[in-house]
């Protein structure tokens, strides 16, 4: 028996370890480098800064939307495909980014993306903004957006990727809430930082700002980033990196990703056409406007954090239950709108900013069930997925509502658009599985 023991302790030794799961002593990074044990915080840290530097752009940019029309020249249905153009892009290519990020690793994936969104708000910046007598087109405009747009999308698997890798599952949904918080964080700056600057000082000011934002968010990430020890799924041979199946042929995580894209109808009906509504309809003045949605920016962050603590603190259960929950509140929300539309302003705006800080409250949870579901190695692909949902969502609601508009009311819209998916959103979400 020791003899045997010892001629087969070489061959066990030789074999090849799983990937560990990860825990708080993590250390030591795919480069080899050694880390502190709070190294996953100023990972967390810079994925923060990537999503809300993107989501600057992609959100901030629709609360200019009124100014926009006007320093553009743009009718309803131009500013609704300018305004789709980013998210457009994001939703094309976000499942490739996934992959790619679960294939070569994160920090290829955001130094890559990343540039070349920095290289498109810098060509904006340099060619595409009113001055004087000339005015731009519109497709141009939407062209290069697009491309920051598909650019961009990295952000969104890569850096969720690198944190599901760094913490420990006990913090996971706590961890990638704080990240997904910084997407209502950006778009908060984004309301805040770009209609007075696009009023004060012009288009070319908005669009420095986000490319400067853009490259410090890649300078980050090529100075900090280091990638977790996780398994890649590149392939070797007939063997894959990882035995996770693949998160695109499993069915229930397709129906999770399907109601991402419901919740984003709502959401994106209050960030790219509530200010249009709450100006044009109930009159409104822009700045009051700018500051109601930077308020529902900040509540949705607070509710993603809110919502991965709390189900962090119960064992990751009722996230679902969660999201079904805010789906039901979104919808009675946009039915009271629908309803009640000739109620004062500040009653239909509180109204809106119920309905908006829940649509936007809902991805911390949403996100950390999808990626939790399809296991950390595959993470980058079922994050991509999800994202691809949420933005195609965020695509599809500018060019849905000015067509809509034209053949009805706003009451139609937010009945349309707002509660009916929802609606669907809560009936579609499944039940989380007995304790």
């Amino acid at each position: 028996m020791p003899d045997q023991l010892q001629k087969t302790a070489p061959l066990a030794a030789a074999a090849p370890a799983p990937a560990a799961a990860p825990s708080d002593d993590i250390r030591v990074g795919r480069s080899g480098k050694t880390h502190s044990s709070r190294y996953k915080w100023g990972i967390l840290g810079v994925g923060i800064g990537a999503q809300a530097a993107f989501s600057a752009a992609f959100q901030g940019i629709p609360t200019s939307g009124s100014i926009m029309q006007s320093a553009y020249r743009l009718s309803t249905a131009e500013l609704g495909l300018v305004m789709a153009a980013v998210t457009c892009g994001i939703a094309v290519t976000d499942v490739f980014w996934g992959i790619l990020s679960d294939r070569i690793g994160e920090r290829k994936v955001l130094i890559t993306g990343l540039s070349g969104t920095t290289l498109s708000l810098a060509a904006v910046t340099a060619f595409l903004v009113p001055s004087g007598n000339t005015t731009p087109t519109y497709w141009a405009l939407a062209l290069v957006l697009f491309m920051a747009g598909a650019l961009g999308g990295c952000v969104n698997g890569a850096s969720g990727r690198a944190v599901m890798g760094w913490f420990p599952p006990a913090k996971r949904g706590f961890a990638i809430s704080l990240r997904v918080a910084a997407v209502p964080a950006g778009g908060a700056i984004g309301a805040a930082v770009l209609p007075p600057l696009a009023l004060g000082a012009g288009f070319r000011w908005v669009f420095a700002f986000l490319t400067a934002i853009t490259l410090a968010a890649t300078v980050a990430v090529v100075v900090w980033l280091d990638e977790p020890p996780l398994a890649k799924t590149k392939k070797d041979g007939d063997l894959a990196a990882t035995t996770l199946p693949n998160p695109l042929k499993r069915w229930d995580i397709w129906r999770v990703a399907i109601t991402a894209f419901l919740l984003d109808l709502p959401q994106f009906t209050v960030l790219t056409f509530g200010s249009v509504f709450l100006h044009t309809v109930k009159h409104m003045s822009i700045p009051r406007i700018a500051v109601l949605l930077v308020v529902v920016q900040v509540l949705g962050a607070v509710s993603r954090v809110w919502g991965g603590r709390w189900t962090d603190n119960h064992g990751g259960r009722y996230r679902r239950s969660l999201v079904t929950t805010y789906s039901w509140i979104i919808a009675a929300a946009f039915t009271a709108i629908a309803v009640f539309g000739s109620a004062p302003a500040w009653t239909v705006a509180g109204l809106l900013v119920i309905a908006g800080f829940l649509s936007c409250g809902w991805h911390g949870v949403h996100y950390a069930e999808i990626a939790t579901m399809a296991g950390a190695e595959r993470s980058g692909t079922a994050l991509g997925l999800e994202n691809t949902m949420v933005f195609g969502g965020a695509f599809v609601t500018p060019l849905l509502i000015p067509p809509l508009l034209s053949i009805s009311n706003w009451p139609t819209v937010m009945l349309l658009v707002g509660a009916l998916p929802a609606v669907l959103s809560a009936l579609l979400m499944p039940s989380e599985k007995a304790p």
